[in-house]
């Protein structure tokens, strides 16, 4: 008989505070064993991140293991003390955390960073260390990783902080890995070279892995076995292909067929109905009489975006003397239209420079050279006529990340009413706080949130308040900057079934940004294909993803986890 590496048996974990009690994780039970992968797949709140931080004892406060067993190497873990966990992590249980954001330290250097963390685990030279933590960077994809080992995380992409905190998990050479979302800001490619990395290393050092998701096609990938979780127990656990393709439970069931197609375009994208008080829904509105509806710029022009080559660069490494100053070309020599009312994709990966052409068109970063027009005005290098002014309203942007898109110490009324105040599209304050309730209601939110503040939201709420917040100075174009790759597969739908209903209705262009294909494809109409801050190929959606001509496009293509074939 095969004996497993973890052990987690009858387990239980309680928030309490003064208001209620949550019963986060009700009696799970869970085994792993060596050379496997685990997956545990939910939804936010199913309780799955919280069992991977109870393992490792990091489970924040008020949480509570009230009964249960966590057996690895013959002990159990949750009668261990801090000091007893500190030579448990790292060494033997390695933790790839959801946030690279804030699993990395802003003022440190990623080596210093690496460096500290294997000679804490292995207690080597810094000579040792240091070739060690540029080998560790390589082996997850990062480009020259001797220079970048001098870098701040701040200098780095979401995808590559998450690839430096992968490097952190590896560097004490654990047996067990808990990966809690650790694919969730990489682009296929990058995911792709991540999941065969992680199964890899199971495989040659028997490593035991668990992969706690909400991607359903991560799963279908990577895993060995998959467990189901919601509202904090296992509905159902099995062989991954048996699991994904013969569902038992109506949550699994639902679940998988949540998950976007890469296959073929539908029309909207299905929601998860069995979960409860999932049904915050879009109000459709007269556009003949509503604010929304009113539109005193008519724009003559078909071509809502302009992008003439189009350059901007970003240093490395600073230096006195401009020869030996090393730049990044984050966008080198783009061009593309955006037709008025179409939806324009681009995908990428990290590092490509999509985000950046988001934020050049936005006006919060400014161009080295080339041109972009909005309805044919120029807006690179002009005053702040009205002509501008103008032009620079009708463009609103939707952030990646709504935690930190929205100010935690503003009430959400007064985040929605900001733009409208300093656009001065309202005269009074009666119009102004009628306005923000509409807008409320319009993106399927009540009147109850408007005195609340971001941190009493969900993250599928908070996204809904950024879109409200971006409507409210009336744009005819919105950019979306990967608004759902922090979300669960169920918020995802109701968010991207709200920005269809928002396009179809207001007519609005989209520039859609996002390194999830399959949700490139049911959003846009068109679609253009980036690599090192160029573009690669322009084309429409189904003959990119049906077509592909670049070898780089049909490379991120075949490199989609398919769960069609199992489905």
């Amino acid at each position: 008989m095969i004996k497993n590496l973890l052990d987690i048996d009858n387990l239980n974990i309680r928030f309490f505070s003064d208001q209620e009690t949550v019963n986060a994780v009700r009696n799970v039970s869970i085994t792993l064993k060596n050379a496997e992968v685990l997956g545990i797949v939910g939804e936010s709140g199913a309780g799955k991140s919280t069992i991977g931080n109870a393992i490792v004892n990091l489970l924040d406060a008020p949480g509570e293991i009230v009964e249960g067993k966590v057996m690895f190497e013959g002990q159990n873990l949750v009668d261990l003390d801090d000091k007893a966990m500190r030579i448990i992590r790292g060494k033997k249980i390695g933790m790839i955390f959801q946030d690279p954001q804030t699993s990395l330290n802003p003022i440190m250097t990623i080596g210093n960073q690496l460096i500290e963390t294997i000679k804490f685990t292995k207690n080597i030279d810094d000579v040792s260390a240091y070739n060690e933590a540029t080998e560790l960077l390589g082996s997850v994809g990062i480009d020259n990783p001797k220079l970048r080992m001098k870098a701040y995380p701040h200098q780095f992409s979401g995808g590559m902080r998450q690839r430096v905190v992968i490097a952190l998990s590896l560097a004490g050479d654990p047996d067990v890995i808990i990966a809690d979302e650790p694919t969730t800001a990489l682009d296929v490619s990058v995911q792709a070279q991540i999941l065969e990395l992680i199964k890899s290393l199971c495989k040659k050092r028997q490593l035991g892995v668990i992969i706690i998701t909400h991607d359903i096609g991560v799963i279908a990938n990577i895993a060995d076995r998959v467990t189901v979780m919601y509202n904090g127990s296992i509905v159902e656990t099995g062989n991954v292909r048996q699991v994904l393709s013969s569902p038992k439970h109506d949550y699994t069931k639902s679940l998988i067929a949540a998950v976007p197609r890469a296959d073929v375009k539908l029309k909207r994208f299905q929601s998860i109905d069995f979960i409860e008080g999932n049904t915050q829904n879009h109000k459709f509105i007269n556009l003949e009489t509503h604010w929304l509806g009113k539109k005193p710029n008519q724009k003559n022009s078909n071509k809502a975006i302009s992008i003439n080559e189009l350059n901007k660069q970003f240093i490395l490494k600073k230096a006195i003397f401009f020869k030996n100053r090393i730049y990044l070309k984050a966008v080198d020599n783009v061009s593309f239209d955006v037709k008025k009312g179409e939806s324009f994709g681009i995908v990428g990966e990290s590092g490509s420079g999509k985000s950046t052409i988001a934020r050049l068109i936005a006006g919060l970063v400014n161009v080295d050279s080339g041109s972009i027009k909005i309805f044919d005005q120029e807006i690179v290098n002009q005053k702040n006529t009205q002509e501008v002014i103008v032009a620079q309203r009708d463009v609103q942007m939707i952030f990646q990340d709504p935690y930190s898109s929205l100010n935690p110490r503003m009430r959400v009324q007064d985040i929605i009413a900001e733009p409208i105040k300093f656009y001065q599209t309202a005269s009074n304050n009666k119009e102004i706080n009628q306005i923000v309730c509409d807008l409320l209601n319009h993106v399927g939110l009540s009147e109850t949130a408007l005195l609340k503040f971001p941190n009493q939201f969900s993250g599928g709420q908070r996204q809904r308040i950024s879109i409200a917040r971006a409507l409210a100075s009336r744009p005819k174009i919105l950019i979306c900057d990967e608004p759902t790759s922090s979300l669960d597969v169920s918020v995802q739908a109701h968010i991207l079934n709200l920005l269809k209903d928002l396009q179809d209705e207001l007519s609005l262009t989209m520039l859609f940004i996002s390194h999830d294909l399959p949700v490139i494809r049911q959003m846009c109409d068109k679609v253009a294909v980036m690599r090192k801050g160029k573009i690669c190929e322009i084309n429409s959606t189904e003959n990119i993803f049906k077509n592909p001509r670049d070898p780089y496009t049909k490379e991120i293509i075949s490199l989609i986890p398919k769960i069609e074939n199992i489905r």
